[in-house]
């Protein structure tokens, strides 16, 4: 079953049993009642884990609440504050990662590479480009292959028309005619930042260097949208994902417990950011 994006008192969350969690994605409002709310939702629905993402001057009102930090990325808002995504884990089993050591052998590969770019200009014979409507079916066949399941319905064309129109901008990688390669960035225009997301890559096309060259379009496409802050969520087993964002300028901004659930696992998660502007 697919969560459910809703309004709580005005605020944004995302729930529901795929991801046994509700997870605060924008704060409107009273952060006190906000922070009640979610415990009831949670409560009634016997999710396993909340998850609050709220600016830094928020954070003291969560934390009273019994909140804890568990990541953050700097100048979120408007170039300026920080988000914090503050955690409450209502079963004890669901803070504890899996592999923890496979997780310390990603983050230190990640590290590792830091400021070390890979080439990103494609091979000869793909093409890197921004994805339209009549690109819809195309992706969510590609979004299929590669996902079991997913957070969100990536699998239906009709989702991710509805979300080009809204406040995602799709970017994908074509040899000829054929879709290869996709991922997303997510815009919060109010705060000026975006979510680098929903990277797919067909297994015939891995280690290509596809997801370098979508993340060096993507980021210039979002400096001249005007977007100040950039970050991703990116499973933290992955060597791939980690070390390109890494590659690339992100900096690590914590990881998230059991966090999404991706392929009918919960996966924890890796946060990563980097700022396209520094005026302020």
């Amino acid at each position: 079953m697919t969560d459910v994006i809703t309004e709580i008192s005005g605020s944004v969350v995302h729930h529901g049993p795929a991801n046994d969690r509700a997870y605060l994605m924008k704060l409107n409002g009273d952060p006190a009642q906000a922070a009640a709310r979610l415990e009831k939702l949670a409560a009634t629905r016997g999710y396993s884990k909340i998850i609050a993402k709220v600016p830094a001057a928020a954070k003291e009102v969560f934390a009273a609440a019994g909140f804890q930090s568990e990541a953050q990325i700097p100048r979120y808002y408007g170039g300026r504050e920080a988000a914090h995504f503050l955690t409450k884990y209502l079963d004890p089993q669901r803070r504890r990662a899996e592999d923890p050591e496979k997780l310390r052998q990603v983050l230190a590969a990640a590290r590792s590479k830091a400021g070390q770019p890979e080439d990103s200009t494609p091979e000869f014979g793909f093409s890197c480009r921004v994805a339209g409507p009549p690109d819809s079916a195309a992706m969510a066949e590609v979004y299929r292959r590669v996902f079991a399941t997913y957070p969100f319905p990536i699998h239906d064309p009709a989702y991710l028309e509805r979300t080009m129109r809204e406040n995602i901008v799709y970017f994908g990688v074509w040899q000829g005619e054929k879709l290869v390669a996709l991922s997303s960035a997510e815009m919060d225009l109010a705060a000026g930042s975006a979510e680098m997301t929903d990277f797919a890559t067909l297994p015939e096309h891995r280690g290509q260097g596809l997801a370098t060259g979508l993340l060096t379009v993507m980021e210039q496409e979002m400096e001249k949208r005007g977007l100040h802050t950039l970050f991703t969520i990116a499973r933290a087993v992955s060597f791939g994902m980690n070390i390109t964002f890494a590659r690339r300028g992100f900096r690590y901004g914590g990881t998230l417990t059991r966090n999404t659930q991706i392929s009918g696992c919960l996966e924890c998660m890796n946060i990563w950011h980097k700022p396209l502007r520094t005026e302020h």
